[in-house]
């Protein structure tokens, strides 16, 4: 006998009963680019959304060997550890030639996915803007819905591209190593700008010394730039995530943030700053899908690019007449 498929509605009823596998189905589902998922997905996020809202968001990013992994994997068990639950949107970065992803974030997280109060779920970025993949916005929802209350957003790497995620999270943690000066100066000033935290990790053994000379360094940098919220000002905290030491001033940081957005009554107009900025982003993500599905853009697409690559078009031109077959003058 075949079993009928399930509706958005029990999938919604599923994943609200703390389902993991409904949780880990209904992600697929948002993350599949087919017409028929896509309006089942958008049926699924109608019915959850009202009871999304209540986690807190929070995005981690850091250089590469920075100990990112190792870092979520600690604080996510610590988060447990003291009653939470915690889950982890950790985007893979996609090959630009191939489209793959290594997709190891269980690999190196394997601790924490076993945990029943814990959900890892490693996605890939699929070239989108800041390594962020372009569904985690419906994922974050989908895990609030399911009852997780503190939700980690790892990003793939530092760059002026990491407003992606700022635009989806409530703080942004900025993860970095004790190099001291020598790192502070390879630090993009709009990196800087987005943090809200700063976490000096590998503050153990040899390196205590240098972490903490790292903290003043970067406590000095922060203060003179701008903040992002009115009367808070990013702190700098050293952790050993290898030893497990600095979680506490960590988790202390996130909560007094919290507390202070609450307060002063900045945590409600960010959330609505944060789906204005995914509507926008819907949009022109639809935009260009449209345009690339476009049959008179894709009538004309070969002899432009063919023009614009011998220098015989210039590239403004080609763009105006690809827009203009789009139905944009």
């Amino acid at each position: 006998m075949t079993l009928a498929p399930i509706t958005a509605t029990e999938l919604a009823e599923d994943l609200q009963d703390g389902q993991r596998r409904a949780l880990a189905k209904a992600i697929t589902l948002v993350e599949s680019t087919r017409p028929d998922d896509r309006d089942m997905a958008q049926a699924l996020l109608a019915d959850v959304l009202p009871k999304t809202g209540k986690a807190k968001r929070i995005g981690l990013s850091g250089a590469p060997g920075v100990g990112k992994s190792t870092f979520i994997e600690a604080l996510g068990s610590y988060l447990i550890d003291a009653g939470h639950k915690a889950a982890v949107l950790a985007v893979d970065p996609s090959s630009t030639r191939t489209g793959g992803s290594i997709l190891g974030d269980k690999t190196r997280m394997e601790r924490l996915s076993r945990d029943a109060k814990a959900f890892v779920r490693p996605s890939p970025s699929g070239g989108s803007l800041g390594g962020v993949a372009r569904r985690t916005r419906e994922a974050l929802l989908l895990t609030e819905a399911a009852g997780y209350d503190v939700i980690l957003v790892e990003t793939v790497g530092v760059g002026q591209s990491e407003t992606a995620v700022a635009d989806m999270v409530d703080m942004f943690c900025l993860l970095l190593s004790p190099a001291g000066g020598d790192e502070l100066q390879g630090i993009k000033r709009g990196i800087m700008e987005l943090a809200d935290l700063v976490v000096v990790n590998k503050a153990d053994g040899d390196m205590q010394i240098a972490a903490k000379r790292a903290q003043g360094e970067y406590r000095a940098a922060l203060h003179l730039m701008r903040p992002k919220f009115h009367g808070w000002t990013p702190r700098v905290v050293l952790a050993s995530a290898l030893e497990g030491r600095g979680l506490d001033a960590v988790m202390g940081q996130i909560d007094r943030f919290y507390a202070h957005l609450s307060e002063t009554e900045q945590l409600a107009p960010l959330r609505e700053d944060q789906a204005e900025a995914w509507m926008w982003s819907e949009i022109q993500d639809s935009l260009l899908e449209g345009f690339h599905g476009n049959k008179d853009v894709a009538a004309q697409l070969s002899a432009v690019r063919r023009g614009v690559r011998s220098g015989t078009l210039p590239a403004a031109r080609g763009a105006r007449q690809l827009l203009k077959a789009f139905g944009l003058d």
